[in-house]
């Protein structure tokens, strides 16, 4: 750093984090028990100062992939709640930083694989991937994992992840009314109990649903969770690194809280 010019960084006092301001350091204290990073904007003089009694830190956030995705005030929101340090990313630059990454989505699949393609973000989201790095994925988000989708007369390619398409639901013979979108609370049946996307959810807990379609994926070993509607879907999946959800956890309440807790928690834990 220059002679003069101001930087930002990641500090830790033992448990204690000190602030600094233009003039040097503050007259205040502020305790956080045990957080440990925060970032500060640093005088050169003060980082001399900083640097013989502080610990320096890479600056880890939460990626939350921004699209265009009209729900993604809400996941943002719901992340805080969780304390993620969650940051916004438009594009692949910085993501390196980051401990892991949520995708969102609502709307059509094909408009959600158009706009991380027009954002350059298909290929890093493969390779963070492919990597063994956290990955969340909601709703169009999950869908996106997978190769192809009936929807609209879709065109575009899934991430191809995963293998299998993305179905509409159907009218059957024993509910031949059924409302399609299905919107509002439905429960999951957790079918991998030891998956940590669920630690800490009692099973048949109930979370929210706003969808016409869901995956069908080729592969049963990855399910976690599956839910009644009409038929027994995928309502959940999570295999190794990565975890997607049908339904919004940010809308879900508690039990969605602990999901995304239990998301923040395992990225944290993998840096």
């Amino acid at each position: 750093m220059e002679k003069g010019h101001t930087g930002i960084v990641y500090i830790e006092y033992r448990d204690t984090l000190a602030l600094f301001d233009q003039a040097g350091p503050s007259d205040g204290i502020i305790r956080l028990g045990k957080a440990t990073r925060m970032a500060f904007y640093l005088p050169n003089p003060v980082m001399q100062i900083a640097t013989r009694h502080f610990s320096f830190y890479r600056p880890y956030v939460l990626a939350l992939l921004d699209y265009g995705s009209g729900n993604i005030r809400s996941v943002e929101k719901a992340l805080r709640k969780v304390d993620a340090d969650v940051q916004r990313f438009s594009s692949a630059d910085g993501l390196d930083t980051a401990s892991g990454i949520v995708l969102p989505g609502v709307g059509a699949f094909d408009d959600c694989l158009n706009a991380i393609e027009h954002r350059h973000l298909t290929t890093a989201v493969k390779e963070w991937i492919r990597a063994g790095r956290p990955f969340l994925g909601i709703c169009v988000g999950y869908q996106a994992l997978f190769e192809r989708s009936e929807e609209f007369n879709s065109c575009a390619a899934g991430l191809g992840i995963y293998r299998g398409p993305v179905v509409r639901f159907q009218p059957t013979a024993t509910e031949p009314h059924l409302k399609i979108p299905q919107i509002g609370w439905n429960q999951v049946s957790i079918s991998q109990p030891n998956c940590p996307l669920f630690a800490g959810i009692p099973d048949q807990s109930y979370f929210y649903f706003v969808h016409s379609f869901f995956p069908r994926p080729e592969d049963p070993s990855i399910v976690a969770g599956s839910t009644e509607y009409g038929v027994n879907f995928a309502a959940a999946i999570c295999r190794d690194n990565v975890w997607a959800t049908q339904f919004h956890p940010e809308k879900s309440q508690a039990v969605g809280l602990q999901l995304l807790r239990n998301f923040v928690e395992y990225a944290e834990a993998r840096r």
